[in-house]
């Protein structure tokens, strides 16, 4: 009798061995490899609109203002009178003047695409973003993929081409800020054809003269009679 209890514990022993052998075994494939780095997945960035004065404009067919998300392959519309701007995060910012409609697609990757079908827009890209406009009747301008750039472009129904980085979107209203745009100074020798630097003292100047208070202008101290 004792003999057969023990042929039964040796063979429990043996089937828990081999058990807990296997555990170890399935255990030491789950754990990562030493000194792997995690492959972390890209997170879709969600591009933001804003229009001038928070006027409604049409994304896709329905009423969108300020804060409004903008996901790629969207196409954007606006009325007489309403620009706006799609803040592209970390690829850029798209300018849009009254009366255009566009189809803006985007992605993690550092890609921007404008298809122009009409009106007027100004895209500005960061380093290391490749950005292209395109019309109905073909590629129109494209940046350096590492440098970025900007893109004045407009396309006027019955055009029989667009205007390409002549500060004609700037002048069109194109952006949802007043004035024009930053990157379309930049991208037409600043307002005025006096440079951007000069453009920008122009503005630094006027903006000063229109917020000085009463009590500073005959102050030449600065301090407030």
């Amino acid at each position: 009798m004792s003999l057969k209890r023990n042929k039964g514990q040796n063979a429990i022993a043996a089937m828990l061995v081999f058990s807990l052998a296997q555990l170890g075994v399935m255990l030491s494939f789950a754990q990562p490899t030493p000194g792997a780095v995690p492959v972390l997945l890209p997170q879709q960035f969600i591009a933001r609109l804003t229009t001038r004065n928070n006027q409604p404009i049409t994304v896709n067919g329905n009423g969108a203002a300020t804060g409004s998300s903008i996901l790629t392959g969207a196409t954007i519309e606006t009325g007489n009178d309403v620009s706006a701007t799609v803040n592209l995060g970390p690829l850029g910012m798209l300018d849009i003047a009254p009366n255009t409609k566009l189809v803006l697609t985007y992605d993690e990757n550092g890609n921007i695409k404008v298809v122009l079908l009409q009106g007027c827009a100004v895209l500005t890209a960061k380093k290391k973003t490749q950005a292209e406009v395109e019309t109905p009747q073909g590629p129109a301008a494209k940046t350096d993929g590492k440098k970025g750039g900007v893109i004045d472009i407009c396309f006027p129904p019955g055009a029989t081409g667009p205007t390409v980085n002549q500060g004609a979107a700037a002048a069109a209203g194109a952006g949802a800020g007043l004035g024009a745009p930053a990157g379309a100074a930049a991208g037409s020798g600043g307002l005025f054809g006096i440079g951007l630097p000069a453009t920008l003292a122009v503005i630094a100047g006027t903006i000063a003269a229109l917020v000085v208070p009463v009590g500073f202008q005959n102050n030449p101290s600065g301090s407030a009679v």
